[in-house]
């Protein structure tokens, strides 16, 4: 739903939170932040109307949202979000990686989703200004940061299957330390057979949280066979590798090849792509096809298969050390982090944190 009426500029208004956590509380949450458990003071709304376009931008208070019992994301699930991160470099500037591919992914699920589009400047916009404002909230401490959820959903009151007229545009975000409480070891995946993540022409390249309510159940099943995580294949022939629950995966072949999954159901990983685009760089070769388990299995029994990860916003980079089925499995518990999986990792946690030189362009300042 493309955005004909959005104005040239939005003029945020700010509303600062009175009740704002003190000195001594902000203190205790950033030594031990977890992963979205606690919020910032304040938080970003952009009204959308399909007579109005974009309107009233705000900063104000975090707290809860009111919703009439009728608002239709409650009813036909009209909702789409994104996930990034903020990063506190040693000089104290607040940074962010690659905040225009999140606008460009927001902007095609939204497509998707018959939602309005948020213009890309608006997007960078409502980021400055929430670190404007609370920009304490950024970590400092290795493998920290400020986990940001912009996210989308159908406001308007009505029952009826059609696009909503009324829509809100928010951001949230959450001071973050290591995402597996283990630290980065290898991960425990459950090879789901019993469930599909996505269909084809249906909703798996958007960011919609339908998507991730369909996989509580198959994750359910992963934690109950000692697993950290979910592998989906694929809905027609439940044979081709799609994605985890909330990551997207790498095999790396002996020669160096890095291999990923291609499908219209998989959502475009961003760190992923900065992944695969730093292998590039480095002369590895990087192929996007369709992957059969089977070829996983035989690979990793015959050595031409040697490495393998997941990648995603949340956890960057976390090496797959097993896969568990039902009647086999890839790889061993007991597996230690592959060689070039670390290497990319540290690369790319490199460019996020001002360590490393950012040569694509990158990263965004947000506190400038």
């Amino acid at each position: 739903m493309k955005n004909l009426l959005a104005p040239a500029t939005l003029e945020f208004a700010i509303t600062p939170n009175e009740n704002a956590r003190s000195a001594a509380e902000h203190a205790d949450i950033i030594a031990e932040p977890g992963f979205g458990k606690h919020f910032t003071d304040h938080m970003v709304d952009i009204c959308w109307s399909e007579w109005g376009g974009w309107h009233r931008p705000r900063v104000q208070p975090y707290g809860p949202i009111s919703l009439d019992p009728a608002a239709a994301v409650l009813h036909y699930a009209q909702e789409i979000f994104e996930g990034l991160k903020a990063y506190r470099w040693a000089d104290d500037s607040i940074w962010s990686f690659r905040p225009d591919a999140n606008a460009a992914r927001l902007q095609r699920s939204a497509r998707r989703m018959a939602l309005p589009e948020l213009p890309t400047e608006y997007f960078i916009e409502s980021l400055k200004q929430l670190i404007a404002i609370d920009g304490r909230w950024v970590p400092s401490a290795p493998e920290t940061s400020l986990y940001i959820r912009p996210f989308m959903f159908a406001k308007e009151a009505f029952l009826g299957v059609r696009p909503a007229k009324k829509v809100n545009y928010y951001v949230i975000a959450s001071p973050a330390g290591a995402y597996f409480h283990g630290g980065i070891e290898p991960l425990s995946i459950w090879l789901s057979t019993n469930y599909a993540r996505a269909g084809k022409g249906g909703t798996g390249a958007a960011k919609t949280g339908g998507n991730y309510a369909s996989s509580l159940v198959a994750q359910q099943e992963a934690y109950d066979h000692g697993c950290a995580q979910v592998l989906f294949l694929d809905s027609e022939e439940g044979k081709y590798l799609e994605e985890l629950g909330g990551m997207n995966v790498v095999l790396v072949k002996k020669d160096g090849t890095l291999v990923t999954p291609a499908s219209d159901s998989i959502l475009e990983g961003i760190t992923r792509d900065s992944i695969l685009q730093l292998a590039e760089d480095r002369g590895h070769r990087v192929e996007r096809r369709r992957v059969s388990i089977e070829e996983w299995r035989e690979g990793a029994a015959n050595g031409d298969i040697v490495e393998a990860f997941a990648c995603g916003t949340a956890a960057v980079v976390t090496p797959i050390g097993l896969i568990k089925a039902e009647d086999f499995e890839i790889g061993s518990a007991d597996a230690r982090p592959g060689e070039l999986t670390m290497s990319l990792r540290d690369e790319l946690t490199g460019i996020q944190y001002g360590r490393v030189e950012d040569r694509h362009g990158w990263m965004l300042r947000l506190d400038a």
